[in-house]
């Protein structure tokens, strides 16, 4: 079945019926979702092993899931008692006693890194419980030069175009992305820019609220965090809401426990500019200017059109939702096989406020497109829309 628009995406004037689009799965030979399932995942689970000393049966719970979910293994509800089961087996309805090859791409995925969390002991009582198993991973790129180097940067005065192209690409510093792309990839520039428009919307909605919805933790996270402070300053955001996750989830994604170390990173940098924004951003939170809140359908393998009506509610109101990242984007969206020069618009009208993306492209869909730019982009034989080497920036409302 295509995916439509929620009713009130009616007000979206003058814009062609929708095409059907497959779901995109992760049973297709060759394809960018299987290489996830039979490449990255391996090396993924030998990293989270050697970066923490788990025991015996972590470890062989592990290797078992990754077994079951590369070599075609039924897909079974998680047990009643732990605390998520409920809302897990109602995301999965319709997909239990079927294999994994059977699964959409984001429903498969998103069910693994919850796989991932149980095996490690996160859920369970014990000492394992509530440890991060993709904590060694995002502290060490927080503490890693590269960050020195991007927040010695802001030492030099920075317009807010450079602001907002710094958390654009910010998103391509995926831990989980960077486990088998090319070494080097450099950005080749936007396939959407809709960059004057974000501005517009603030401008005409300024001193509202502003929401962002985090991706990645870390070296993304921080500029990501230098913008929500610019927002503030200026006065176009009164006050910034930053979603985050309520549990670790794909490997790099933000929580609260991130947000707060690339905080203190902020605040302890050498350099004047990093520390005042951190210590500003410090007090924002003990003001309520900046607060900081999460949900569980953030970890939910469901697009947005589906969330709960407490968190519209939450999310109505606001000047203008920013959403970071590929996952975010292909929720928003829904991760189907769309033709890319599929109208933004008609995708996101069901969404509760002004909506922007702000997304390097890596995954398969991708919509909004200017038609030269797709045939452009297709003439390169290169795997364009998986690479990281494009992004876009699309906003609507």
């Amino acid at each position: 079945m295509p995916h439509t628009p929620a009713p009130d995406a009616s007000d979206v004037p003058d814009l062609p019926e929708l095409p059907d689009a497959p779901e995109i799965r992760i049973d297709v030979p060759g394809s960018f979702p299987r290489a996830v399932f039979r490449e990255r995942h391996p090396v993924l689970i030998g990293q989270v092993l050697d970066a923490l000393p788990y025991g015996p049966r972590q470890r062989a719970a592990l290797t078992e899931l990754l077994a079951r979910s590369t070599g075609g293994g039924v897909l079974e509800p998680p047990d009643a008692d732990t605390p998520d089961g409920a809302r897990w087996r109602a995301w999965g309805a319709g997909q239990w006693g079927r294999r994994w090859d059977e699964a959409p791409f984001l429903w498969a995925e998103s069910w693994f890194y919850r796989l991932l969390l149980e095996a490690t002991g996160w859920f369970r009582p014990g000492a394992w419980q509530g440890v991060d198993p993709f904590a060694p991973f995002k502290a060490a790129e927080l503490a890693g030069p590269a960050v020195d180097a991007e927040l010695a940067a802001l030492e030099a005065e920075s317009g807010r175009d450079a602001l907002l192209s710094a958390a654009l690409w910010g998103n391509r510093a995926d831990l989980s992305f960077r486990l088998t792309a090319p070494d080097g990839s450099a950005e080749s520039g936007l396939v959407a820019d809709d960059s004057a428009r974000l501005w517009a919307v603030l401008e005409r909605g300024r001193g509202g609220r502003v929401g962002v919805v985090a991706d990645n933790a870390g070296r993304e996270l921080l500029p990501d965090l230098v913008l929500i402070d610019h927002l503030l300053t200026t006065g176009l955001a009164g006050q910034a809401v930053l979603y985050v996750k309520p549990h670790p989830y794909f490997l790099s994604d933000a929580t609260t426990a991130d947000t707060l170390a690339a905080l203190t990173r902020l605040r302890t940098a050498p350099g004047k500019a990093a520390a005042a924004i951190g210590e500003r951003l410090w007090r924002a939170m003990g003001e309520g200017t900046l607060t900081v809140r999460t949900h569980p359908f953030f970890c939910a393998p469901l697009p947005y059109d589906a969330m709960p009506a407490d968190l519209r509610a939450e999310l109505a109101g606001a000047t203008l939702t920013v959403l970071k990242g590929d996952l975010n984007y292909r929720r928003l969206v829904g991760d189907r096989h769309w033709p890319p020069t599929t109208p933004f618009a008609a995708l996101t009208g069901y969404f509760p406020t002004p909506v922007a993306a702000l997304r390097t492209l890596k995954s398969d869909v991708a919509v909004g497109l200017a038609p030269d730019t797709v045939s452009r982009l297709d003439a390169t034989g290169t795997p364009w829309r998986t690479s990281g080497r494009h992004a876009l920036i699309q906003v609507h409302g």
